[in-house]
């Protein structure tokens, strides 16, 4: 099944969820509580569960049938059940299934693969079944509480009901990033160049709490004061109230925030729709904005531009973000020496 509806509108705060599915078997003896993270597949086989899953569409290539795979001579993880030839592109296949930690269920089903791209990498993951293509709004998403994150290891960054069953999300970049260490964020040197006195004020609006604290740790290495929040949301009401400080104290706005830095997929309220809304303020227009996204792709470079992004950055090249954040600020006359140089002409 190839990739199809998918969204040709930015900054509506819709997306579009590949919902699939992974049946497992609770093994005699094990906690039940493991089954409240899924829903059962039959109430005559109380021993067997089919937990719900998504991925955002725009991650997905293609789903096909399983395909015909070649085992590596070597592998770092045993879910990693080989590689495959897809129109001369080869693909590594990981049951995901395994890498949760599951057991997986007998089935007469042939199970699906789904072919995603993100972080500029392509990856396939094998599930039991694929349902159909939903269109959401981010509103509709939680966030998992701190409990539900835990037990998960961190691997379900939101929660949406659809259709009465619960559907979570998952984190596949923290997936791949397990897999091959070399693709996950790490924080480089800045160069012996850099200013880091700078003192920039920088908003940073992520869903997900390991990026959230290595930008932080990047940025203020680099000099920046950092305010953090965990969706687009949060972000949007911290931004209103410095919106109503300067129109009521009459203080510049960089006094308060120089420079936005946000992911696109967030519960509540995603990227696209942020930048939206702060490109569309009389006041807030005049922000630089950074979409800082693992759908960052030739492909999909296209949306931050028409929501008006100054600038776009795919994850996980964490290092360029400070640079490119303090080069936006400059250019949009936002440092505080060339503000207060115009205000004496």
């Amino acid at each position: 099944m190839a990739q199809t509806n998918i969204l040709l509108e930015s900054g509506t705060n819709e997306l579009e969820v590949v919902e699939f599915y992974l049946d497992e078997s609770i093994l005699p003896g094990a906690d039940k509580m493991e089954g409240l993270m899924a829903q059962a597949v039959g109430s005559d086989n109380v021993d067997q569960y089919r937990g719900y899953y998504g991925i955002n569409v725009a991650k997905v290539l293609e789903i096909i049938r399983m395909p015909k795979v070649t085992a590596l001579p070597e592998v770092q993880h045993k879910s990693v059940l080989g590689a495959f030839n897809l129109r001369s592109r080869i693909i590594p296949l990981v049951d995901l299934a395994v890498w949760l930690g599951k057991t997986p269920a007998p089935t007469k089903e042939e199970p699906k693969t789904i072919v995603t791209e993100f972080n500029n990498v392509t990856t396939a993951f094998m599930v039991s079944g694929v349902n159909r293509i939903h269109r959401i709004s981010w509103e509709q998403v939680e966030q998992p509480n701190a409990y539900m994150a835990s037990v998960s290891s961190n691997t379900i960054v939101g929660v949406v009901k659809l259709e009465g069953r619960i559907v979570f999300l998952l984190d596949l970049e923290k997936v791949v990033a397990n897999l091959n260490p070399k693709l996950s964020l790490r924080l480089d040197d800045l160069g012996e160049d850099w200013n880091a006195s700078t003192g920039y004020k920088a908003l940073v609006a992520d869903d997900s709490a390991l990026v959230r604290e290595m930008q932080r740790d990047l940025l203020e290495k680099a000099g920046f004061n950092v305010i953090i929040t965990t969706n687009g949301r949060e972000a949007w009401d911290c931004l209103t109230t410095f919106r109503r400080k300067v129109e009521e104290e009459g203080r510049p706005l960089r006094e308060f925030v120089q420079v936005v830095i946000s992911d696109i997929e967030m519960p509540l309220m995603d990227g696209l729709n942020l930048t939206s809304r702060i490109k569309n303020d009389n006041i807030l227009k005049q922000l630089p904005v950074l979409l800082f996204s693992s759908l960052i792709t030739e492909k999909l470079r296209h949306k931050g531009v028409s929501v008006g992004a100054d600038g776009q950055i795919s994850k996980p090249e964490v290092a360029t973000l400070a640079r490119r954040a303090a080069a936006l600020i400059r250019e949009h006359g936002l440092d505080e020496t060339t503000e207060t140089d115009q205000q004496s002409t």
